[in-house]
């Protein structure tokens, strides 16, 4: 008597190939979704130069920094942001949170366009209480004083 082999032994190579596949599709979209999603982190003195710029180009990521002098427009707000002595035009577009203003620390969302020295932030992150200050205090007088006193 012959036995032929049943159905389940002809797809499990199809139903194996089809899950390699769903699986490695799956990967990709989550590698791809987490790259397009990871914004970089950078404070000003690490930005500030040509060379430093051109080697992020136009991706987006944050920038840190103490707001110094500012100006608005019809289309935003354009001020400086310090850290380390190193500085940074911004162009914001859009309003600014209340409180925005000279002499803050902020982290801005945004990009260098290409060619141009100014980051075009679209987000403005202000920390709304004094405990920021508190417990990093030490740290925001580091960035002030110590490339300074250079």
């Amino acid at each position: 008597m012959k036995t032929r082999p049943g159905p389940s032994g002809r797809l499990s190579g199809k139903y194996f190939v089809v899950l390699a596949l769903v699986l490695g599709a799956c990967a990709f979209l989550l590698v791809k979704g987490l790259g397009d999603a990871t914004v970089f982190f950078k404070n000003a003195d690490e930005v500030s130069t040509p060379a430093q710029r051109d080697a992020i180009g136009t991706k987006r990521f944050r920038l840190q920094g103490t707001v110094e002098q500012k100006s608005e427009d019809a289309s935003g707000v354009s001020f400086v942001v310090e850290y380390h002595c190193a500085k940074v035009r911004v162009h914001h577009v859009g309003d600014p949170p209340e409180l925005f203003k000279v002499g803050i620390p902020v982290v801005l969302e945004g990009s260098f366009t290409k060619g141009s020295n100014v980051y075009e932030s679209d987000k403005i992150f202000v920390k709304h209480t004094s405990e920021y200050r508190v417990k990093e205090s030490e740290r925001l007088d580091l960035a002030k004083t110590e490339a300074c006193a250079r």
